[in-house]
């Protein structure tokens, strides 16, 4: 009990909003390939679909430790493994400048230091679940994870003009280098401040405790015992998450790896119209992460978490095939752009939804659980950036747009069986969650 009516400390906001950080840090490094690019390839003397390679090598790093990832989150703590890839992808960002281009094994060197880097990487949004299901109680993971994931729009929003400004000024590895560098500031900002758990933290008074304690639901409740592999392989909630963010990720890899490229290539503009225009669809992705958590809590105190998690997926995902068939149709630039930023914004109304289910089913077992659905995630854009410069160059970009738009009917389905309340390891005597999640009296 919270004795003389003391008010609560925000140290849990005051991390989320860290995370946030971190979140735009990933995304920065991860996406200014895309506009340092197109300097390489002439330097490298590669093509497009050459380059897509490199792009899917870091994908594919990045989908093979989704679940190690999760397990290292959950066996170790968010704090020191976090910090840990925080370290290692500052020091694989900076590798990528280091590649000499008149090398024999050039494109294979670049390949595997991005496979490196999305190992490193990998490890963020399953640490930041893993954070979330101890830290936030269950009627504020809506807008935790709406502005955790909106530092992935942030971040790729600033990458355009923050990285074409650097390659200006220093040379296209000038921008690797000041990534690294952020990076490993992060890693030390990360470990100073964050705690594994609470009750942890020296700042954690009495009333925040009690807070995240009574808001927890009966999942974070469970044993922590065993990983239940046989239940989160049966799952139909799990396959679910994996299907529908495949969907996802083949669609925002489009705007990840080849949006900048389009706009300068198929649509004409010059290198600073398409750093600016290229911002668009990321900024749009932010205010739909943040829109989207806020929606989700609303829908789920009143109308139960299927609706507000479920529902607000299914929503998201018809408007962005909308989007994305309308958009590449169009012929003045602008409005295309104006048109798929809203596929792009509209998409990311459903993220906030992913990675609350996963906490809201699974508990202490989010970490791995949400790393095997981010899993789906990075295969499909490791798909998306082979596949997309191989369809626009045999069929146009409107063919690459509309395929996207097929895509992501499938994730509808998807969202379609996933249902929040049904618990991957039901605790004994325990009903279903209540209209908000929340933990039972």
């Amino acid at each position: 009990m919270v004795m003389n009516g003391a008010a609560r400390s925000r140290v849990r906001l005051g991390l989320i909003f860290l995370l946030f950080i971190i979140s735009a840090i990933a995304f920065l490094d991860r996406t200014n390939i895309s506009v340092a690019g197109v300097e390489m390839r002439k330097e490298y003397a590669i093509d497009q679909v050459q380059l897509g390679w490199v792009f899917s090598a870091f994908l594919i790093g990045y989908a093979l430790f989704q679940v190690p990832a999760g397990w290292l989150a959950a066996r170790y703590g968010p704090r020191i493994v976090l910090t840990g890839a925080l370290l290692w992808w500052g020091v694989f960002t900076a590798a990528t400048a280091l590649i000499h281009p008149e090398g024999s094994a050039a494109l294979l060197l670049l390949a595997l230091t991005r496979f490196a880097l999305g190992i490193g990487e990998s490890v963020v949004y399953p640490c930041g679940n893993q954070f979330l299901s101890r830290w936030i109680p269950a009627q504020e993971r809506g807008k935790a994870n709406g502005w955790i994931f909106a530092g992935v729009g942030a971040g790729s929003g600033i990458t355009p003009p923050l990285i074409t400004a650097i390659i200006l000024w220093g040379g296209w590895r000038a921008s690797f280098y000041v990534c690294a560098v952020l990076g490993l500031a992060a890693a030390a900002i990360w470990f100073w401040l964050a705690r594994d758990r609470p009750q942890e933290h020296p700042s954690v008074n009495a009333a925040e405790l009690a807070h995240i304690e009574a808001g927890l639901p009966p999942a974070k409740r469970a044993s922590s015992g065993p990983i239940p592999w046989g239940a989160i392989f049966s799952s139909r909630n799990v396959w679910g998450l994996f299907v529908s963010y495949f969907a996802f990720g083949y669609v925002i890899w489009i705007f990840f790896s080849w949006f900048f490229i389009y706009l300068a290539e198929a649509r004409h503009l010059d290198v600073k119209s398409s750093a600016v225009f290229s911002m668009l669809p990321f900024l749009c992705m932010t205010f739909g992460c943040l829109l989207g958590g806020v929606i989700n809590d609303r829908v789920s105190a009143r109308h139960g978490l299927y609706w507000g998690r479920s529902g607000l997926g299914i929503l998201s995902f018809v408007l962005t095939g909308l989007f994305l068939a309308g958009g590449s149709m169009v012929d003045n630039a602008p409005l295309a752009v104006l048109i798929l930023a809203g596929g792009a914004g509209a998409i990311y109304l459903s993220q906030s939804s992913f990675w609350s289910v996963t906490a809201d089913i699974a508990g202490p077992h989010s970490g791995v659980v949400s790393g095997f659905m981010n899993m789906g995630c990075q295969i499909g854009g490791a798909l998306t950036s082979t596949l997309t410069p191989m369809i626009a160059a045999q069929f146009g970009w409107t063919a690459a747009f509309i395929a996207g738009s097929a895509v992501v009917l499938a994730g509808v389905l998807a969202w379609a069986v996933v249902d929040p309340n049904r618990l991957l390891e039901q605790p004994a005597g325990e009903g279903a969650l209540g209209p908000i999640g929340g933990a039972t009296a």
